[in-house]
């Protein structure tokens, strides 16, 4: 009889640790470590298998509007309305080929650190997938009105931080969020009043915000 017992207890226990050996780590039970860039700390989040920064990319020199970004050897970017604190807040808008650091050959990694690059269109897509094609999932709670105010069920902590048009002038702060992806020139939206994601392709002249994500 305790043989019996014995053996159906060593056959649970080598159940339980095969169960849990096929299970991805839950998002709700791991937090990625925050990562040092540029003397900046950026605190990570796990959505699904991706894992993110929980805040868009604030590096380089600012310029003022009337500009576009160069290839002259440093990183630069747009702070809405030309003011430094936005940047601090919202991160830094960057033109296409400033997201891309210029790199003709891995149009990946770009701006991010090493470890991390400029998201795909199709990790976007995955992205859009893991909250259900829920934008409020991506804003930060107090962020959005109506049906667009954000939850933030996913951590992805996203604030509308606007763009920078190649007209020159500043245009949707706290009204729309974009984020670059290195397919093309597509970038993801999502809105002040409505729960909508969208992945559009859009100029490369344009600023937009810079999400990192892990390789």
């Amino acid at each position: 009889m305790k043989r019996v017992v014995y053996l159906i207890l060593v056959s649970l226990l080598v159940f339980t640790s095969c169960k849990k050996s096929n299970n991805p780590i839950d998002t709700n039970d791991y937090t990625p470590p925050p990562v040092t860039y540029s003397g900046k700390v950026y605190q990570t989040v796990k959505i699904g298998s991706q894992v993110w920064m929980k805040e868009n990319l604030d590096i380089g020199d600012m310029i003022v509007d009337n500009l576009n970004q160069t290839d002259d050897g440093r990183v630069e970017k747009y702070c809405y309305n030309n003011d430094a604190a936005n940047c601090s807040k919202y991160g830094g808008l960057y033109q296409w080929n400033e997201t891309m650091a210029y790199d003709t050959t891995n149009r990946l990694k770009g701006i991010c650190p090493d470890g991390w690059h400029i998201p795909t269109k199709a990790e976007f897509l995955t992205l859009i997938e893991n909250v259900n094609n829920n934008g409020n999932a991506l804003k930060a709670i107090g962020v959005g009105t109506g049906s667009g105010a954000g939850t933030n069920t996913s951590g992805f902590s996203a604030l509308l931080g606007g763009m920078w048009y190649n007209s020159r002038y500043f245009y949707g702060r706290d009204y729309n969020a974009t984020f670059r992806n290195s397919t093309g020139y597509g970038s993801l939206n999502v809105y002040m009043d409505s729960s909508d994601i969208n992945i559009n392709d859009a100029g490369k002249n344009y600023g937009f915000s810079v999400r990192c994500i892990k390789d």
